[in-house]
């Protein structure tokens, strides 16, 4: 193959010349950020050098053992016995790490678990986890309308929590907005199982795969720029450092400029991550990442004012008090060995430390437009939170075989020590007339309503056993203790309290391939997540059942399932303060059908259905017998992408076409305010100009499609309007 570095250098400096003079232009936020354009010329100048100076190496055979009697355990990049390398090619996933820590067929895995590529991803254009996951049976989005804080999405009815390479991050309420750049692929586990990665919600969880260096010449670069003045370049490449393969980097980034649909907003971001790879011999690989992410941004348009129907773009907040930013650095190390004879070791250590802040004002106003003299009431609430984690885990895998039957036993350790300090600001602001608002300032200096400091401190030892009869039976038990020490001081007091929990969980689950393409499966899982110093942990049980579908004439993978889970102590926030509260028991029962299927060289075809019962338990409470929150009925969705191969000067046309449907659903558990149900379509066309030149263009709500996403009884906020992209990209 050609080397690449003219070519490449030539496209990051079109870039670099696009982005110059882009920046120039005027911005709807009066803030300026010269030290964040010195840092994105440099990163780019880096990036240049980088590419320009990069060896062209060729790469040696790898040694293969074919003497040995068990399929050898592959040190791949992204883990033990996991290879992400087909992630970039193919939409269907064939192992996933979703369901525990030992990688798996999904096949043969008595589990509901969906993985996103890095393709699908691309394909789609999307630039969120929560557009990633959008496509997902039993995954509810845009619930939250114009709130731009967290990702908002719920699995099987519940929030879920996060994991990166199976270190737990957190829930994605309140947590950081994840680049989903940065990541191989995202799987995405439906229900309970506190024994895969440890605490959780029993509608499901979240687990992330770092992107790592691999042991060949690789490289991408593109451009972005569309709706809301988003301009946004971005790059990801690696390549040997030695001739022997010994030692990888990788390098990937992402700088964004741009505005939200509403007025006086922002939307920037920084992001870069590097990596290391060192393989000593063909059976160790360590992996050392750094990623670094700086987010700018607004956190609401405010609202819209109750009996009202206005353009999206309105603000109704305060423009000098209204931003949403990010500051966080990661470190993360990887190291997997294999000893031979089917033992293997894996350990992962991440420490992060973050600061994160919002400020705006919304309206709160239950009247809204029906109060005669057009003012509605405005509430400033704002947070300030910097948090310290470091989470290390150790394991060893055995696999072997007994005549008939395969044996995989992963037995392993969990630290992980949290520290944060969290204020949160909570006033009346001046009100508003939404008919001619005319802005009052920010709110001047807050004291912090609730000022907190957690200390937690948690270990845990957990097994996952795997039995195979016959090449068809396949046992699965995982068990798992969780040692939580809590500590919680009100700083406005100097006030503590504390807590001690030992908490056992346990999976059991039973997969049969009825053909070898075919199989069933049934499981019962139980899920524990950390409650506040003081308060019980919320519980989670979940009973499945399931049919998977993985023809061999074509890849792809159809799915069904059947579960029944519960959820008992669960802490919900609802309007106008979102403080905690507690529901003693949420049940939901639901059946989940999806199918990823690339039909022909031509099509692929994702799609998805689900339906959720949900019920509050609550005996004698006012609750008792309402559904959930932000819980649809039915949820159902489509995407479809058709190729024209090209003809000689024309290159080849990809078409795609999405539609998701979300079903009406209660804006409060006391089932006061409802939503209507909506449908809403994506596009995508792809142009490959040359062999590794595409423009692509992607659309989301193509038809604008508008409704309310949330009524918290104060103000009305709208799900996200159409926007349009276009994506110039070199690969190499």
């Amino acid at each position: 193959m050609v080397p690449p570095d003219l070519a490449s250098v030539s496209a990051i400096s079109r870039l670099i010349n696009f982005w110059n003079v882009n920046m120039d232009n005027e911005r709807t936020s009066a803030r300026s950020r010269p030290a964040l354009i010195r840092y994105r010329n440099a990163a780019l100048l880096a990036c240049t050098a980088l590419v320009a100076l990069t060896p062209t190496i060729v790469l040696g055979q790898e040694n293969s053992s074919a003497d040995t009697t068990l399929a050898p355990i592959v040190i791949q990049g992204s883990g033990a016995g996991l290879d992400t390398d087909n992630d970039s090619k193919s939409i269907v996933a064939t192992k996933t790490t979703g369901v525990g820590k030992m990688p798996a067929d999904i096949l043969d895995t008595p589990a509901s678990v969906s993985v996103i590529t890095s393709k699908e991803v691309r394909e789609r254009g999307a630039d969120s986890i929560e557009q990633v996951v959008q496509y997902t049976a039993g995954v509810v989005t845009d619930y939250y309308g114009s709130d731009d804080r967290y990702d908002y999405f719920k699995i099987r009815g519940f929030t879920p929590f996060t994991y990166r390479d199976g270190l737990v991050v957190g829930r994605t309420w309140s947590g950081i907005r994840e680049e989903p750049f940065a990541f191989e692929r995202i799987e995405v586990l439906k229900g309970a199982n506190s024994t895969g990665f440890g605490v959780s919600d029993p509608g499901g969880s979240v687990n992330y795969v770092t992107k790592r260096p691999k042991s060949e010449r690789f490289g991408e670069i593109y451009g972005t720029g569309g709706s809301f003045g988003h301009r946004e370049t971005g790059f990801d490449f690696g390549d040997n450092v030695t001739e022997d393969d010994t030692l990888s980097y990788r390098l990937t980034g992402k700088l964004q400029r741009s505005d939200a649909e509403y007025d006086y907003s922002q939307d920037d971001e920084n992001f870069i991550m590097g990596g290391l790879t060192w393989r000593p011999t063909a059976a160790t690989s360590l992996s050392f990442v750094f990623d670094h992410l700086d987010k700018d941004g607004t956190p609401s348009s405010g609202g819209h004012p109750r009996g009202t129907d206005l353009d999206r773009d309105r603000f109704f907040g305060e423009p000098d008090y209204n931003y949403d930013t990010t500051n966080r650095n990661t470190y993360s190390v990887m190291l997997d060995h294999d000893f031979g004879n089917g033992l293997t070791f894996n350990a992962n250590a991440r420490y992060s430390k973050s600061d994160t802040g919002f400020g705006y004002a919304y309206i709160y106003d239950a009247l809204g437009a029906n109060d005669p003299t057009g003012m509605v009431d405005r509430n400033y609430f704002g947070s300030d939170k910097s948090s310290e984690q470091f989470i290390v885990d150790a394991h060893l895998l055995y696999e072997t075989n007994f005549n008939d039957v395969e044996s995989r036993t992963l037995l392993g350790v969990e630290y992980n020590k949290f520290e944060s300090k969290n204020d949160s600001f909570y006033t009346a602001a001046p009100a508003i007339n939404w008919q001619n608002p005319v802005y009052s300032g920010g709110p001047g200096s807050l004291s912090p309503f609730n000022s907190v400091a957690n200390d937690q401190k948690a270990k845990a030892v957990y097994l996952q056993q795997d039995l195979t009869f016959f090449d068809k039976l396949t046992a699965s038990i995982g068990l798992r203790n969780d040692w939580l020490d809590l500590r919680e001081t009100d700083r406005r007091t100097g006030t503590s309290a504390s807590g001690d929990f030992s908490e056992f969980t346990k999976r059991f689950g039973l997969s049969y391939k009825l053909t070898e393409e075919l199989a069933a499966y049934v499981s019962y899982a139980e899920s524990v997540a950390p409650p506040s110093a003081g308060t019980e942990p919320t519980l989670g049980t979940q009973y499945e059942a399931g049919i998977k579908y993985r023809p061999d004439a074509f890849p792809a993978l159809f799915t069904a399932s059947i579960y029944d889970l519960t959820m008992e102590n669960i802490t919900t926030y609802e309007a106008p303060t979102y403080l905690p509260a507690t529901v003693d028991k949420i049940r939901h029962r639901g059946i989940d059908l999806e199918a990823k299927a690339e039909v022909t060289a031509n099509i692929n075809l994702i799609a998805s259905y689900s339906y959720i019962d949900s019920k509050i338990v609550e005996n004698g409470g006012s609750y008792d017998g309402k559904r959930f929150a932000q819980v649809p009925e039915h949820l159902a969705s489509i995407w479809g992408t058709y190729t024209i191969e090209g003809n000689g000067s024309r290159g080849d046309m990809t078409f795609g076409l999405g539609a998701r449907y979300t079903g009406s659903y209660y804006f409060d558990n006391a089932n006061s305010r409802k939503s209507d149900g909506a449908i809403v379509f994506d596009a995508a066309f792809t142009y490959k100009i040359q062999e590794n030149t595409t423009l692509q263009v992607n659309a989301s709500n193509l038809f604008d499609e508008k409704h309310i996403a949330n009524d918290d009884d104060g103000a009305y906020y709208y799900n996200p309007g159409r926007a349009i992209y276009a994506t110039l990209r070199q690969t190499w």
